[in-house]
C-alpha cells in the first residue's frame, strides 16, 4: 500500500491495515510515520515479542532525523532522542508494575509536551493514556511467510 493512501484511508476511516512482507517494509512505515507526524503526538505500538516493533520504531526515528542507534528502553523504561526536527520520547513499559509508577518518571510531562511519544506495550497502561493517540498493532501470520507482518493503524 502507498503511503499516500495509507493516510487517505486512516483519516477517512480512522483504521488501516498495512501488509509488510520483510523488516524492510515494516522501517518503512514507520520511516513514513516519522516524516509525517507533528509535535505532541502520541504512537502507541502493541505486539508480541519479535514481531518488529523496534524495527518499526528505528524507522520512526529516521524520518524524524535521528542517526543515534535506537533499541529498546526495556530497563530504562523510557528513552529520549533530542537530534531530530521534533524530540522523540521512546518507551517501553513491559516492566512496569502499575501505572502509578509511570508518574515516577514523568511520564505525563512527555506525553503532554512538545514531543513525539512512542510507548511500547501501551496496553499495559491503557487507563493512563492520553485522550487521542494513534494505535500501531503489528501481528505475524506464520500462514503468510515467516517475515510478514499485519501491521495495523487506529486513531483512538
Amino acid at each position: 500500500m502507498k503511503t499516500d493512501t495509507i493516510m487517505e484511508q486512516l483519516n477517512r476511516d480512522g483504521v488501516v491495515c498495512v501488509d509488510s512482507n520483510c523488516p524492510g517494509d515494516t522501517f518503512a512505515l514507520g520511516q513514513f510515520l516519522g516524516e509525517t507526524v507533528c509535535p505532541g503526538q502520541v504512537f502507541t505500538l502493541i505486539g508480541d515479542l519479535g514481531v518488529g516493533k523496534t524495527v518499526l520504531t528505528q524507522g520512526l526515528a529516521k524520518g524524524l532525523g535521528i542517526t543515534e542507534p535506537v533499541n529498546s528502553p526495556t530497563f530504562t523504561i523510557v528513552q529520549e532522542y533530542e537530534e531530530g526536527r521534533i524530540p522523540f520520547y521512546h518507551f517501553d513499559v513491559y516492566r512496569i508494575g502499575s501505572p502509578d509508577e509511570m508518574d515516577e518518571i514523568g511520564y505525563e510531562d512527555y506525553v503532554y509536551g512538545e514531543g513525539v511519544t512512542l510507548i511500547e506495550w501501551a496496553n499495559l497502561i491503557e487507563e493512563i493514556l492520553p485522550e487521542h493517540y494513534l494505535c500501531i498493532t503489528i501481528e505475524k501470520d506464520l500462514e503468510k511467510g515467516f517475515d510478514y507482518r499485519r501491521i495495523s493503524l487506529k486513531r483512538i
